[in-house]
């Protein structure tokens, strides 16, 4: 199975990922690649773990990863009426950093090898200020800027429970990276479990 598509798809982010996630260069034109080949390679108690992590069958996760991308598609090509961009931004927020976050991206992190490419951008996903705007997000603490070209929102800093909110913002380029970076990592990891087949 060839990853070369989503390859492709980050290399607009190349600065982004060697700055901000620690790839090396020749790392970052191939993400999607390597994250399938560090899973493929994932030893059978490992990749039990990831299956295991949620009661959430790894085929009805593909397949939820599938709809999203076709939606995408159907979105993308269409009309841009203000509605349906909002519609477009509350489905692309929540899939790759609420669901995504909770279903991949932390066992993923937790199992690959110290390292490697999956186990640097699954702890990028997890870690702020990505996890400061994931919470964001679930707990419905944002909003759009008043130019539209990103988002505000509120967020702890830390986990203490009496933390206060702190106000962020992310402009769309950075957002644009953050969603391209999550849908990449998870659909080349669950595509590559689904075909290496569930360990017995």
């Amino acid at each position: 199975m060839s990853f070369r598509a989503l390859d492709k798809q980050l290399k607009p982010h190349r600065d982004q990922l060697i700055a901000t996630v620690g790839l090396k260069a020749e790392e970052a034109a191939k993400v999607a690649t390597l994250v399938a080949s560090e899973v493929r390679f994932l030893d059978t108690a490992s990749r039990a773990q990831v299956l295991d992590a949620t009661p959430i069958s790894l085929g009805d996760r593909v397949d939820e990863l599938r709809a999203f991308q076709s939606w995408s598609e159907i979105v993308s090509s269409g009309p841009h009426h203000p509605a349906v961009v909002r519609a477009q931004v509350i489905v692309q927020n929540y899939v790759c950093f609420v669901y995504l976050g909770e279903a991949c991206f932390r066992v993923l992190r937790r199992v690959s090898k110290p390292d490697s490419v999956t186990r640097r951008c699954c702890k990028y996903l997890t870690d702020n200020p990505v996890r400061a705007f994931r919470n964001a997000i679930a707990h419905s603490n944002w909003t759009y800027r008043q130019d539209f070209r990103g988002l505000v929102y509120w967020a702890k800093k830390g986990a203490k429970p009496d933390e206060p909110l702190d106000r962020f913002e992310v402009g769309q380029n950075e957002l644009d990276f953050w969603q391209s970076l999550s849908r990449a990592v998870a659909y080349a990891a669950y595509t590559t479990l689904e075909s290496v087949g569930v360990p017995k």
